[in-house]
């Protein structure tokens, strides 16, 4: 018998590989960008391959989850997204990164919803809560994939490489820790996708998950870039890393947070960090105000994400996978069209123009959330 101790360790792992993973990608960007030579406009099409691999795997991520247990998809799902980073690594034309990245983002959007499935089983077996921690374990991993990359930048280590060393890493991590990944968790309910008027509890979760994710999305494929080009430092992985590392450290504070300020309140505090944190990088554009601006807004994303799927997992409407599958259909969406709207507007005006896009998100949060909270209540009320 397993203890519940020994599942959340090995979940956990889960969450800091998938954080290493998704870390190694967006840091080398700047890297890709450089060796094909694309213009922001350029990187912002390709970067539209992500979007377009996570709906793919639609279907059949929600499919997986209703029909097997969440670790089936999980560690298939994560073999292959080790498998297509390090192709990406080789890609040698744009066609094949096109085709490699399509897969990095269909095999991400499977084992996301395998894994968040997951951890909201486990949460049943504990009183506190522990799904922020999760995803602060998530934002770990990033941080120590933004470290990697940054030590292999100044070894000159070839993208091929270190993508194929971080991919090895990935299979030794899957097949070691299957074992040990809960079992027996297929809901028998709520596991079909009802395409009728859209449920406003999953509609404004979605909207709220789509404005966050849109901001992180940004922010990690765009934060080297602008350290790069607009505050003009060498190393341009500081952006990056001072974002993950405030993000990390705000999630695993996060349960703590909500449970003394409550969600809506917790929020709208969100919303005003990601709101002040951009607007003093875009108006001074200078390395230790980008840096405070960037630890800002990663403080204020952190905690979205992990709240409104805590949400999702109660609704009365459909199972916990099926909610989260629902739900993360925004996110991806958000987190990987953000990317190439940057760089579009980038394109068209100036990389500082462009970052205004994550204040407006910011702001839109607070009257969205202000309007679940007051269906809940109403709902409430009425049930």
């Amino acid at each position: 018998m397993i203890s519940t101790t020994k599942h959340r360790f090995f979940l956990s792992l889960f969450f800091f590989m998938s954080g290493l993973s998704f870390a190694t990608w967006a840091s080398r960007i700047p890297t890709i960008k450089t060796t094909f030579d694309f213009n922001e406009a350029e990187l912002g099409s390709i970067l539209l391959a992500l979007p377009i691999g996570s709906l793919l795997g639609l279907p059949l991520s929600g499919w997986l989850v209703s029909k097997y247990n969440s670790r089936v998809p999980l560690t298939v799902g994560y073999g292959l997204n080790a498998l297509s980073l390090a192709l990406i690594g080789f890609a040698h034309n744009t066609f094949s990164l096109v085709a490699a990245v399509v897969l990095f983002a269909f095999t991400t959007r499977i084992f996301n919803i395998s894994v968040n499935t997951q951890a909201l089983t486990l949460q049943k077996r504990f009183e506190k809560k522990i799904v922020g921690s999760f995803h602060g374990y998530w934002s770990i991993g990033g941080i120590a994939g933004i470290l990697l990359s940054t030590l292999f930048l100044e070894l000159n280590v070839p993208i091929q490489y270190h993508f194929l060393a971080v991919a090895i890493l990935m299979l030794i991590v899957t097949l070691y820790s299957y074992q040990f990944l809960l079992k027996g968790d297929r809901s028998e309910t709520g596991n079909k996708l009802i395409l009728s008027k859209p449920d406003p509890y999953i509609f404004y979760l979605g909207l709220v998950v789509f404005l966050c994710a849109i901001c992180e999305g940004g922010m990690f494929d765009w934060s080297g870039i602008y350290f790069q080009e607009i505050i003009k430092v060498e190393i341009f992985t500081y952006g990056y890393l001072i974002f993950m590392t405030f993000m990390a450290m705000s999630r695993f504070v996060s349960d703590l947070i909500v449970a003394r300020f409550g969600m809506p309140s917790t929020y709208i505090m969100s919303a005003v960090c990601i709101i002040s944190g951009i607007s003093l990088a875009i108006i001074f554009p200078f390395f230790w105000t980008a840096m405070v601006g960037f630890s800002l807004v990663g403080f204020g994303t952190a905690a979205i994400i992990p709240m409104s799927y805590a949400l999702a997992g109660a609704s009365k409407k459909y199972s916990a996978g099926m909610a989260i599958s629902i739900i993360a259909t925004y996110s991806i969406t958000g987190m990987l069209l953000g990317p190439p709207l940057i760089g579009y507007l980038a394109h068209a005006f100036s990389l500082r123009v462009s970052f205004i896009i994550f204040a407006i998100c910011g702001l839109l949060l607070i009257p969205i959330t202000q309007m679940f909270f007051k269906h809940q209540r109403l709902s409430d009320k009425a049930g």
